[in-house]
């Protein structure tokens, strides 16, 4: 299990590289703990920074490099796929959202911080209790 217990979705990470900087600087505290992100979450950055952000496939690099370095990444397979599916339909969250909660309990994460998701919400996903919390929340800050 990660040292933090914390796995992050693409929404918090991708507020490193814009213009809110009370919300980078809280990206910036959740990676320095070294928390757990998935092979999804590094496309997800890609697209992102690619599409919305008009970053160039260098500074893309340079940035995927970076979170690389700071998280332990736990790759998407087909048992992580399938226990999205499971999610997806006990819960209604898309499959996207679901292989970011089935890879957060894979890794043995007890939290997904996600701006996207329903805070407060727990799913079961690989035998863990995943607990969804927005960082950017006043409540789950400090």
């Amino acid at each position: 299990m990660p040292a933090s217990g914390d796995f992050l979705d693409s929404n918090v990470l991708c507020y490193l590289f814009g213009t809110d900087d009370a919300k980078a600087d809280r990206a910036g505290e959740l990676l320095a703990n070294r928390p757990t992100i998935s092979v999804q979450v590094l496309a997800e950055i890609c697209n992102v920074a690619s599409r919305k952000t008009w970053r160039s496939w260098a500074e893309i690099e340079e940035i995927i490099g970076t979170i690389s370095d700071l998280c332990d990444i736990e790759p998407l397979t087909l048992d992580v796929q399938a226990q999205a599916r499971a999610i997806a339909a006990r819960t209604g969250y898309t499959i996207y959202d679901a292989q970011i909660l089935a890879a957060a309990g894979k890794a043995g994460c007890a939290r997904v911080w996600s701006e996207d998701m329903h805070h407060g919400h727990h799913v079961e996903a690989f035998g863990m209790r995943v607990e969804i919390g927005n960082p950017f929340d006043s409540s789950c800050q400090g």
